[in-house]
């Protein structure tokens, strides 16, 4: 049968995952067929001999994988989770059979009011107490992290721990060591010459935003104070790889912040690391020192630990526009 050689290429894997159907397990409800976006199936009339001499054969239907799909299939799972006969697995792509689970029951689904008041309570903390958080409260915040979807499986999101505080303030002193080298990009003069080249916009960020921030982050840590990381017990950086979905990275970090939220943590996302230590040979090199992997299109750092203060109100947001198609 002639199929697809290879998938979209990720970082962990180029081959297209391995589907196979048990035709005795195939009652040929289509479900598969209904939930796969690749359009590797196709519902096929068999045969089916009669016990009884004599009597004429009758048909059933039955799924088979068709000779070409759309690209192949990505290991999505869909078709293995929804087959109520279990008569598909899949292996590859990071996938098998023994990742199936059964889903909790709904009795167990927060209702939308415990969800919004979820949400509603989480507020950026960067002021933190001095309790450590513990290695399985570490692992329930990535576990539900894991959760995320994706835009291509198996997910090319890379995650760095910095699992005390230590190793939080040691990342903030080298990182602001890095921005001393880097400090010509917010000089007077490089932003003279670059503001024709990329325009208003990234000039009045650089000026207003980017410039200040070196300054604050560079003349406070020299201070022996930290207003990088905020020393937090905790940090995580999520990352893509060269190949991810930019989008992946962060919808994975705001499911731990989520998580971190359920379990009594505070959480704060932090932007302003991820873009500096993307271009150039000193990038590089920092990267490499800090055991992360390679350099992505988009990520953000995420700090976690118990707060030292306590908010009594919540204040509401808005989005810039909500327009609804006609």
């Amino acid at each position: 049968m002639t199929r697809h050689a290879a998938a979209i290429p990720t970082s962990r894997t180029r081959e297209k995952a391995h589907v196979a159907i048990d035709a005795a397990k195939c009652d040929g409800c289509g479900k598969c067929i209904e939930v796969c976006k690749d359009f590797g199936f196709e519902l096929v009339e068999e045969l089916v001999p009669s016990a009884v001499p004599g009597e004429a054969p009758t048909t059933t239907q039955k799924v088979r994988l068709k000779e070409k799909s759309f690209v192949g299939c990505i290991a999505c799972g869909h078709c293995m989770a929804v087959c109520p006969q279990m008569a598909i697995t899949i292996d590859g792509r990071t996938l098998s059979p023994d990742d199936l689970f059964r889903l909790p029951t709904i009795r167990n689904k927060a209702n939308y009011e415990q969800f919004l008041t979820l949400l509603q309570r989480r507020r950026s903390i960067r002021e933190f107490t001095d309790k450590t958080v513990a290695p399985e409260t570490i692992e329930k915040i990535l576990e539900a992290a894991t959760t995320s979807p994706m835009g291509i499986p198996p997910s090319d999101v890379n995650v760095l721990v910095f699992d005390s505080k230590e190793k939080n303030r040691k990342f903030a002193e080298d990182y602001c060591n890095h921005l001393k080298s880097k400090r010509w990009l917010v000089s007077p003069w490089f932003l003279a010459l670059m503001r024709p080249f990329w325009g208003k916009i990234t000039d009045e960020l650089f000026r207003d935003f980017v410039r200040p921030l070196f300054d604050i982050y560079i003349d406070e840590m020299e201070k022996g104070v930290n207003v990088v990381t905020y020393d937090a017990p905790l940090m995580m950086y999520f990352y893509g790889s060269p190949y991810a979905d930019p989008a992946d990275p962060i919808i994975a970090a705001t499911t731990a912040m989520y998580a971190a939220e359920s379990l009594g943590l505070g959480t704060c996302m932090l932007g302003a690391i991820h873009p500096l230590i993307q271009y150039g040979s000193d990038a590089k090199k920092f990267r490499e020192k800090h055991r992360i992997r390679c350099k992505s299109q988009e990520g953000i750092f995420v700090i976690f630990g118990y707060p030292s203060v306590k908010y009594r109100k919540g204040l509401k947001r808005t989005f810039a526009s909500v327009t609804y198609s006609e």
